[in-house]
């Protein structure tokens, strides 16, 4: 982590709190990721507010590739939503994002929990590699198709999270 608060991940790529004009950007990758986008309103709410993580995967100073939210509530971290964009996938960017936050809430000693489609098997396969496990299912969970939701938990921060960070 640099003094700054970004982590670098290579010369012109690296982590930062989302700032208020990636807002339009986070938007169209969420658009282009999502079959349920979210709402500006809600993202809005979301970012910035107590409690809550968000952070931009950044190319360069200004091009958003990747974000991640996620919010505290009483005792773990609720990872709301990690995208990266198409064009952009298979380079360890959701990975990257995934250790950033994990390093930005640690200090709390939380554990983190998710859901993601039963039919991501690329995201489920790098959430395991993180450490999370899986807790259940919550069937129907996705209003656009009604497809149920792999519930995932993932316990603190444990000393080999960079470790698996650079498989």
């Amino acid at each position: 982590m640099s003094p700054r608060g970004t982590r670098e991940t290579s010369q012109s790529v690296k982590v930062r709190p989302v700032r208020a004009r990636d807002v339009t950007q986070i938007m169209a990758i969420d658009e282009a990721t999502s079959a349920t986008p979210w709402p500006r309103h809600l993202l809005m709410a979301e970012l910035g507010r107590a409690g809550t993580i968000d952070l931009a995967m950044a190319e360069g100073e200004h091009e958003v590739v990747g974000y991640v939210l996620a919010s505290r509530y009483a005792d773990v971290w609720h990872v709301l939503n990690i995208a990266v964009r198409p064009d952009r996938r298979r380079r360890g960017y959701g990975r990257a994002l995934m250790v950033s936050l994990f390093e930005r809430a640690g200090a709390d000693n939380l554990g983190f929990t998710l859901e993601v489609r039963v039919s991501n098997a690329a995201a489920i396969q790098l959430y395991r590699a993180l450490g999370f496990v899986d807790h259940g299912i919550r069937r129907g969970y996705y209003s656009d198709n009604g497809e149920d939701a792999l519930i995932m938990w993932r316990r603190g921060v444990p000393e080999d999270a960079h470790e698996a960070a650079d498989r």
